[in-house]
């Protein structure tokens, strides 16, 4: 365990002041509306919403996350949340512009502007419970796990105390500030927390048993320090490569990769300034989260193999006892061991950005969370016509419970990648849906309800009653979520042609299409009774701007990796992502992005 020195103890006293001195310099414009808390009255620039994004993705979980995933599978196995960037630049490219369009408060009013009747209603009411209570909560939990592992290997701290510690300062600010308070904090944390994940690479390759990079190089299984899998073992890649690649990126919903937008991203384009600096965030955003952050992570988990091969040999007999004994110490844990290594001051600041990671992620979930569990549940059917005073404290009083919910699941998580694993089960099979909505008018409101109660189903099953209740051995996580996948597809699908549009639909539809002005044949039918509207996206310069968009972070991002494992071919992949980057700003007017940046 670390002992924290004063100038530690003044940084990080000085950055929780700071978060809570935000929260209360915006709790008078943040309790003006609904719309000035949720989504700050679609006032912000491009660059704060992206940063936003990013830092509300990088939280205490994710180098958890990569860290166990390293130790396991070596770097290739990242791919299974690498191959998320085709969903996220296919949001860029085909989704941001529509979604900011829409002029929504919440994704989840998406429903009754593209469906129609009582399955509708239904529909954004449940769906609302179901993401912004239960799945929302699941999220925090798993966030606020991989804090109570930093402050107890950091610490000795024990649960209870860091789930006190860490959601007192967060919960508060949210409560006051809404989106306001959030995105101000969210630049300066990811500033923070990039700072500490980069401090924290360095002296982990400073170690005595590292050597530095040539150190890490000699003393690292080859297998581990390759970018793609071992393409010979055909068990590896089709978890870790094939399927994230070919399936998982388009079928699944994930919380900030949800095909076609959703969530927080969502909610992060709906309040952006217009449309145009609706798609520059999620660009932002996509260029940032995959080739800026990845490789700090990878190189403290490669570190950590050759520091503590066994994590058993990093702990205390108290710490120990205290996560639940040997079986509970999983391989997540080698992020946090390392970070005992930082010197006097550093050691503050990795404090601080490991806190500044945690409030991005919880700040945003809770004020996300509250938007569906207000807009979507509260007011629209149970209190229609309240003051927006009463929806603004009824707003903060849910997010106070929020916060104390995903506190209690924090305790019976065990790993962070068990809670990613389960997480992305649940949501098998549904993603397809998300992408085509928009763009095919076939896809209707029990399309998605049938989808998403069969996808919990068959998840539920497969991980809890195919095993613990029958008795059958345990189904593999990338087998399990191809049985989700397909057997939700099937079930979406004749739900999609099993149920004919009625009139109300049909209006619906049109209404719709004049008003979003969706591009490509799957609106051919719809189009002809509004034969005026111009939809003004060509669907085949967006396509190949997707494509481009992917070549160019990937580019960087194994560029970043050969440079530092000095191999010159990274210089080369770095030239590719400049050249993808000149293409992509040429085409800028087929998707609505001008010269000009305010």
């Amino acid at each position: 365990m670390v002992h924290l020195a004063l100038i530690d103890w003044v940084i990080i006293i000085a950055y929780f002041a700071l978060s809570l001195y935000v929260g209360v310099i915006h709790t008078k414009i943040a309790g003006k509306s609904l719309k000035d808390f949720f989504i700050s009255s679609n006032s912000l620039p491009w660059w704060a919403l992206g940063i936003s994004m990013v830092a509300t993705t990088f939280s205490t979980d994710t180098p958890n996350l990569v860290t166990d995933i390293v130790r396991q599978n070596g770097v290739s196995g990242n791919w299974v949340w690498w191959a998320f960037l085709l969903t996220g630049m296919l949001t860029v490219f085909f989704y941001a512009r529509l979604w900011r369009r829409a002029g929504l408060l919440t994704d989840m009013e998406f429903y009754e502007l593209r469906y129609s009747g009582k399955p509708a209603s239904f529909l954004r009411g449940f769906r609302a419970i179901y993401l912004g209570l239960f799945f929302n909560i699941m999220i925090m939990a798993s966030v606020t796990l991989a804090a109570t592992k930093i402050g107890l290997v950091l610490f000795g701290w024990s649960k209870v105390t860091v789930i006190i510690v860490c959601c007192s300062v967060t919960v508060l600010y949210s409560m006051l500030s809404g989106m306001w308070g959030v995105v101000v904090t969210d630049v300066v944390q990811f500033c923070l927390a990039m700072t500490g994940s980069i401090a924290a690479a360095y002296f982990a390759l400073h170690r005595p048993e590292v050597g530095g990079l040539s150190g890490m190089m000699s003393k690292i299984d080859m297998s581990k320090l390759s970018m793609l899998p071992d393409f010979s073992n055909w068990t590896v890649m089709l978890p870790i490569f094939i399927i994230p690649l070919a399936i998982q990126w388009w079928s699944t919903w994930y919380p900030g990769a949800e095909p076609g937008g959703g969530g927080y991203i969502a909610q992060r384009m709906l309040a952006s300034r217009d449309e145009k600096q609706s798609l520059l965030s999620v660009l932002l955003f996509n260029v940032a989260h995959y080739a800026l952050r990845s490789w700090p992570w990878i190189i403290v988990a490669l570190c950590s193999i050759i520091v503590f091969p066994d994590l058993r040999t990093a702990l205390s007999p108290e710490q120990i006892s205290v996560i639940g004994g040997v079986q509970n110490i999983k391989q997540d844990l080698g992020y946090s061991v390392m970070l005992r290594f930082l010197p006097a001051g550093f050691l503050g600041i990795m404090v601080v950005s490991l806190a500044a990671a945690y409030m991005s992620t919880i700040s945003t979930h809770l004020n996300w969370g509250a938007s569906y569990l207000v807009n979507d549940t509260y007011k629209r059917f149970m209190k229609k016509d309240a003051s927006e005073k009463h929806y603004i404290m009824v707003s903060r009083l849910i997010t106070l419970g929020l916060m104390f919910l995903a506190g209690l699941v924090t305790l019976l998580l065990e790993n962070a990648l068990q809670a990613f694993q389960i997480l992305l089960t649940i949501g098998a099979g549904t993603g397809l849906i998300y992408i085509l909505r928009w763009f095919w008018w076939r896809i209707n409101a029990w399309t998605e309800i049938t989808a998403m109660f069969s996808a919990f189903i068959v998840s539920i099953y497969i991980k809890f009653i195919h095993t613990k209740v029958l008795g059958y051995p345990q189904m593999a996580d990338h087998i399990a979520l191809l049985v989700t996948i397909v057997i939700t597809t099937i079930v979406w699908l004749i739900a999609t042609f099993a149920v004919k549009p009625t009139d109300e639909d049909k209006k619906k539809l049109l209404s719709f299409y004049k008003f979003i002005k969706p591009a490509g044949p799957g609106w051919k039918m719809i189009a002809k009774e509004a034969p005026e509207v111009k939809p003004d996206m060509n669907i085949g310069s967006a396509f190949f701007a997707w494509i481009l968009g992917c070549v160019m972070v990937y580019s960087a991002l194994f560029g970043t990796g050969y440079i530092l494992y000095r191999r010159p071919v990274g210089f080369l992949l770095y030239v590719v992502t400049i050249l993808c980057a000149l293409l992509i700003v040429r085409m800028r007017g087929n998707f609505g992005w001008s010269k000009e940046v305010k």
